[in-house]
């Protein structure tokens, strides 16, 4: 059974989820169109900087986040000097750096969504005087749809196993930034292994129907040929 502390934490953790996936989705989209569709050279770049969490460990992410958006930062001290506050050791904050550690998980699904539904449609929905937003709306968004279920599948899954950048951007504060992750390190850290299991298994039961998710949708598409 889960305590009430552990309930609490996991909630924090599927609402981080949820706002930062949908988040993500809509800012990520212009960003996976344009890199399935430009041939501009500063392309490979790009997709290096959108790649990069993948690579870094998520405490150097995490360490460098937390000095750009606290109260010194360059972001947390402007909206410190505009009274907001910075987001250091926020529930938004972690919003962001979430986002950004789960940015590869929806821009290359989608990039690779656009990229497979090619141009004839498009080049026929040009023909017919659509506007590019008429196109890109009717046609591409349409046909990338798996692949939007996929980037917002694996972008959920993604941050309800987040740690590192979480411990060092958002702490440890009960209700707000302390997610599942921080809470199973601090039942193992106290040796409490039966809390540390109840909440772990939690975490794999619930990642894995996700994940089994995205493998049915994608292999029923390709059975019956679907798009995108």
């Amino acid at each position: 059974m889960l305590s009430p502390d552990d309930l609490t934490a996991l909630w924090v953790t599927l609402k981080l989820a949820a706002v930062s996936t949908v988040l993500l989705i809509f800012l990520a989209t212009p960003l996976a169109w344009w890199l399935s569709q430009t041939r501009a050279r500063g392309r490979v770049l790009v997709e290096a900087v959108v790649t990069l969490p993948l690579v870094l460990p998520p405490t150097v992410l995490g360490f460098y986040l937390l000095l750009l958006l606290g109260p010194k930062g360059l972001v947390g001290g402007v909206l410190e000097d505009i009274g907001i506050g910075h987001l250091a050791f926020s529930f938004s904050g972690l919003v962001v750096g979430s986002m950004i550690y789960s940015l590869p998980f929806v821009v290359q699904p989608l990039q690779n969504a656009f990229a497979a539904t090619g141009t004839r449609l498009l080049e026929v929905a040009a023909t017919l005087r659509a506007s590019p937003l008429d196109r890109f709306l009717t046609v591409a968004l349409p046909l990338a749809r798996r692949g939007y279920f996929t980037a917002a599948v694996l972008a959920f899954a993604h941050t309800l196993g987040e740690f590192g950048v979480i411990i060092m951007l958002g702490g440890n504060i009960p209700g707000e930034t302390r997610v599942a992750s921080i809470a199973i390190y601090n039942h193992v850290e106290a040796l409490d292994y039966g809390s540390a299991h109840a909440l772990a298994l939690t975490l794999v039961v619930f990642s894995l129907v996700l994940l089994s998710l995205v493998y049915a949708l994608n292999r029923r598409g390709q059975s019956v040929g679907v798009p995108g």
